[in-house]
Parts: C-alpha cells; sequence; structure tokens
C-alpha cells in the first residue's frame, strides 16, 4: 500500500498492511529540536542544523529523509508564522542553552541576568514578552499579559477580542495552495492540515502569545471561572471565533480541496491525570455546540476527516466527541485514568479513529528500556489498530529527553504491528 492508501483505509475503518505512521505532521506528533539529532544518529542520519519552527512547545522541523527512515505515511502543512507572529523563513542560527538552532529572522528574544530567555510576539522587543524560557528548561512558558479587569470591568467580548483572530491573509491561502499541490504531486503521503482556529477555549489560545497586547481574560483559573461567572461573555467570544473558523475552513478549501486528508481542527485540552477539567455540562452548553458547527461545515463541504487533540482523562467525554462528528481522538493518553485502549477500542472504535495510544511517555518512553517499550507499543498499537481505525504516533511529542533508542523501538513496534 501507499501511504496514501494506507491512511484513507485506517481513516475507514478498513484493515491495513500496518497501521499508517505520524511523526511531525501535527503541533502534537512532533519532535523537541534538543532531541532532533539524536534521533537522526539512531537512524543512521547525518546532523543538520535544526529549525525550530515552533518556539512555545520546542519543535524541531522534520526533514523528510527522517519521517522516511521512521516510517511515516504523512506531511503536514503548518501556518508560515510561528505561534508568536514572526515568519519561519529567512532562518538564522541562535545558540538557546548551549545548542544552536535555525530560526525565522523574526524570532526576537532577551536574556536576563539569570539566564531566563524572553520572547517577544511580532518581533517587537518593546512590548511586553509573550513567553518565557528559564535556564536549563526545554519550552518557552506563557507570560502573563493580562491587564488588571479590576471589578468595574465590563464583560463586551466583543471589545475585549476584537483583534484575537482574523481571517487568513491572501499570502497564506497562496501558501497553503503551494504546500498542499507540491506534496499531493510529489510524494504519496497522506496531508494534515493543522487548523486549530477551532481551539476554543485553548490553553494555547486564551494568553494569545500572537497579540502584542492582548485584552479581555487572558488567565488560565480565570478563564475556566468565566462559564459560571460570566455565561454570555464566554459564548459571545466563541461565537465570534466561530465566525472566522468558517470563513477560514471556506477560504483553506478553495485552496487545498480535497488534497487534505484531514483537518486538525482543535488542540483545546478537556482532561488532566485524573479526571476531566470541566463538567460534562458544562462542555455541552458552552464547547460542544462550537466544534460541532467547525465539524458540520467540514462533513457537508469537504472530504476531509477532523481531529482534535486533547490530553487527560477524557473517557466520559467520548459519546460527546462523537456527536460532534468527530472522527480522529488525539493523543489517547493510555496513562490517564481510565484511558485503556481495550476499553476505548471496544466501546468507541467503530466511530473514532485514534491516534497515539501506544507506550506511556510519562513512564515507559521516559525511563523505560527499549525492550519494554517496544512490548507496550506493541501490544496497544495491535489492539488500537484491529479491523482499522488507528494513526500509530508517541503520545503527545517526543520530548527533549527521551532516550533516541527509546524512540526507534516505539517506532519499530509500529512496523511490526
Amino acid at each position: 500500500m501507499t501511504s496514501r492508501e494506507r491512511v484513507r483505509a485506517a481513516l475507514n475503518h478498513q484493515q491495513t498492511d500496518r497501521p499508517p505512521i505520524d511523526i511531525g505532521a501535527t503541533m502534537v506528533t512532533g519532535i523537541s529540536a534538543f532531541n532532533y539529532n539524536a534521533i537522526r544518529k539512531i537512524y543512521g542520519l547525518k546532523e543538520k542544523p535544526v529549525r525550530l519552527f515552533e518556539p512555545l512547545m520546542f519543535l524541531a522541523d522534520v526533514d523528510m529523509d527522517l519521517v522516511d527512515a521512521m516510517g511515516g505515511d504523512f506531511v503536514g502543512i503548518f501556518e508560515p508564522v510561528s505561534l508568536v507572529a514572526y515568519s519561519n523563513d529567512n532562518w538564522r542560527p541562535v545558540t538557546i542553552h548551549g545548542q544552536e538552532f535555525l530560526v525565522g529572522e523574526g524570532f526576537t528574544y532577551t536574556e536576563g541576568e539569570d539566564g531566563t530567555l524572553y520572547l517577544f510576539s511580532h518581533s517587537n522587543p518593546l512590548s511586553k514578552p509573550a513567553a518565557r524560557m528559564p535556564k536549563g528548561s526545554y519550552y518557552f512558558d506563557h507570560v502573563q499579559r493580562q491587564i488588571p479587569l479590576g471589578d468595574d470591568h465590563e464583560y463586551n467580548a466583543r471589545v475585549d477580542y476584537a483583534d484575537c483572530y482574523t481571517v487568513y491573509p491572501e499570502s497564506t491561502l497562496r501558501y497553503f495552495e503551494k504546500q498542499a499541490d507540491y506534496y499531493y504531486k510529489n510524494t504519496d503521503k497522506s496531508i494534515i492540515w493543522n487548523f486549530g482556529t477551532g481551539g476554543f477555549g485553548d490553553f494555547f489560545h486564551v494568553p494569545a502569545p500572537w497579540l502584542e497586547d492582548p485584552h479581555g481574560v487572558r488567565n488560565f483559573e480565570d478563564w475556566m471561572t468565566l462559564p459560571y461567572l460570566e455565561p454570555d461573555y464566554v459564548k459571545e467570544a466563541f461565537e465570534m471565533q466561530l465566525e472566522v473558523c468558517i470563513k477560514e475552513l471556506e477560504l483553506a478549501y478553495q485552496a487545498m480541496g480535497d488534497k487534505v486528508d484531514i483537518c486538525y481542527v482543535s488542540g483545546t485540552d478537556f482532561g488532566e491525570q485524573n479526571c476531566g477539567l470541566m463538567s460534562l455540562d458544562c462542555y455541552r452548553e458552552f464547547y460542544k455546540p462550537y466544534l460541532k458547527a467547525c465539524m458540520d461545515w467540514i462533513h457537508e463541504h469537504t472530504s476531509w476527516k477532523t481531529m482534535i487533540h486533547t490530553c487527560g482523562a477524557i473517557y466520559d467525554f467520548c459519546p460527546e466527541f462523537i456527536e460532534t462528528g468527530l472522527d480522529i481522538l488525539n493523543p489517547v493518553q493510555i496513562s490517564a485514568k481510565g484511558m485503556d485502549p481495550q476499553k476505548l477500542k471496544d466501546n468507541f472504535g467503530d466511530k473514532l479513529v485514534f491516534s497515539g495510544g501506544t507506550a506511556n511517555p510519562q513512564k515507559t518512553m521516559a525511563t523505560g528500556t527499549p525492550q519494554e517499550v517496544y512490548e507496550e507499543a506493541l501490544k496497544n498499537t495491535r489492539i488500537l489498530s484491529k479491523n482499522g481505525g488507528m494513526l500509530a504516533s508517541h503520545i503527545h511529542n517526543i520530548q527533549a529527553t527521551t532516550p533516541a533508542e527509546n524512540v526507534k523501538a516505539l517506532f519499530d513496534a509500529f512496523k511490526d504491528a
């Protein structure tokens, strides 16, 4: 089977020669830039200057020779700008924590006396830093930039979030078009488009790192109380976001058409290690209607399959996701409470395609032996891929300290499943 044939069969719950493999095609199936060359080395590939295309999660731009070596069946289309709004072009070298990386020309940061790095939105060092990386850390974390609202703040979402979401400019649409044409004509890979604007309440969206001066509620703790304190405000914010979503989906489909197989719609987390981050009633009222509207548009107007990312213990949310029209659930965090692969497959495997769900990233991948990784991944991959319906990947991005030997063992298991 070609990659494209393998993916399309798996997405339609048909048995394949092996499960399709995803490495680097989404923001949540990538490789830490700190670990990138160690993984290239374990596959017998030469070291390369590492392009840092997403600074907050510190992700490497995965080269096609490594995708092929790892058995990858996908390519990803991303926006040509980072999450802090500089263009990923005109690459130049920088040294971060003793390692050299290539960054987009607009990557702008300062260093504090304690070694903390501060990253700026729109390449503007005169604005408040959008993110910070403490010395020895592997990520840029959001900086709290919420303006104190005060007791007299008027909760008007149309004012507070007026500049939060804007429709793609023509240059971005032509970039999408060019990328889709190239990958479709010159590879046999399946294409994932990383949309993400459908991430209503996404914890990456709330602080809005792409804005120099974000207004409204930008603090995670404050945001999570809003459905109870200011319900109309949340719904109005999501209505605004949905308006942009539908317009962007329409324009993107005009640009890429059915060359795309999967639309990554949302990265909003609904769970943590032991439970949901909100009640099911809260999800049903504040999140589900808007997510469903995105899914409905996609299914009514395109051939794309829909994908969301949500970490945590979200077993009880799965029937709700199915009712939105979701096709693919990522990452299937098997280390979270209730996320047993066999139970998920038995109860939802005829409706959902599972992405991830292979070897525990918090234990086995981090501290286990390659043999332990292989055995765990092989068992879970065979469970989830039976009769199709699985995309094999690491559970979330491959972290900076994950042993390269364990990464290879994981992907060997995918090929043998």
